[in-house]
């Protein structure tokens, strides 16, 4: 049976290794970026040199310079652009959009400035347009390389689900379906957030008792406002929960948590970022998290000192001590 095509938007690491993911399974793919010039540089090189260099594209991987091109060449689209750009791809798209094309992202993070999920933000732009989300424990260089990785792919139409997990499971890849989009959404979101205050702890030089603490500590913060929000309590304790979690807390192929190990270790906020030169999803959403938890009435104590650091430039020092100086109470309440 003949794969139905796929435009890939975003072309960086994980839109790349996204595409690489599909190509492979023999889906006719195309990857469109932005950037004109990195564009050329891949469709010369065979690869993304920039972010996944010396990793080399499978047959099928078709390099798109044109957006208009891209949407008119392909059944279904795959959007993998920062969150700050979401809203902006939408507007984008919209007006070549196939009626009976359907939608998937594999961004994690709220919209800067409105605490909105991205399935409310596609719902305004688009209407009500088939979409899923995907999300899991992923490191695009591993995705890239083939190595064995799991991820759901949620919606509330279980065809468009099954028809994005069926594109992108084979190969060592496991695609499970979901129909929790708000839990998948906010644990890809919260666990960036919690990355960065993971990294701040290990920056410091506390130890591994403090990192267990935080991961454990953290997800309750996310099943809290996860729960709150509508999103099913066992999402939080699967891929895109727990499993999210304890990869980016843990790894230091997370980008969330590299900066937070050169926030602990005295680096200016700027200078951090420069030097990971990648977005950093978690410095976005951390406030717009404690926001949203804020007009639910969730505590979050862990996400509030991250804000306090990002914002407010409270250091990292006093943020720990903050946490630790908080009242004794019971663990489940």
């Amino acid at each position: 049976m003949d794969q139905a095509s796929i435009a890939v938007l975003g072309a960086g690491s994980w839109g790349t290794a996204l595409a690489m993911q599909l190509a492979r399974n023999g889906v006719p793919v195309s990857l469109w970026g932005r950037d004109a010039s990195q564009l050329a540089e891949m469709a010369a090189l065979g690869m993304n040199p920039r972010y996944l260099p010396g990793l080399a594209f499978p047959p099928g991987l078709h390099i798109e310079a044109e957006l208009a091109r891209a949407l008119s060449g392909a059944e279904h689209l795959l959007l993998a652009v920062p969150s700050h750009a979401f809203r902006d791809t939408l507007r984008q798209l919209r007006p070549a959009l196939k009626s009976d094309s359907r939608i998937a992202w594999a961004t994690k993070g709220l919209e800067p400035g409105s605490r909105k999920l991205l399935h409310q933000i596609l719902a305004e732009e688009l209407g009500d347009h088939p979409c899923a989300v995907i999300s899991g424990p992923t490191f695009a260089g591993e995705v890239a390389r083939g190595l064995p990785t799991a991820v759901t792919v949620a919606s509330s139409d279980p065809a468009t689900a099954q028809l994005f997990a069926q594109a992108l499971h084979g190969g060592g890849f496991r695609a499970y379906t979901g129909n929790d989009v708000i839990g998948v959404e906010l644990g890809g979101a919260c666990k960036n957030v919690l990355a960065i205050a993971a990294g701040i702890a290990d920056g410091l030089g506390f130890g591994a008792n403090t990192r267990a603490a935080l991961i454990t500590r953290g997800l309750a913060e996310m099943m809290r406002l996860g729960v709150a929000m509508g999103g099913q309590s066992e999402t939080f304790m699967g891929l895109t929960g727990l499993g999210d979690l304890v990869l980016t807390c843990t790894d230091d192929q997370s980008r969330n948590r590299r900066l937070g190990l050169a926030l602990g270790r005295g680096v200016e906020l700027a200078a951090a970022l420069q030097t990971i030169g990648q977005a950093v999803e978690g410095v976005k959403s951390a406030p717009e998290i404690g926001q949203l938890a804020a007009a639910q009435g969730i505590e979050m104590p862990i996400t509030e000192q991250v804000c306090r650091v990002l914002q407010q430039g409270l250091s990292p020092q006093a943020a720990v001590e903050a946490l630790l100086g908080r009242e004794q109470k019971a663990e489940c309440r």
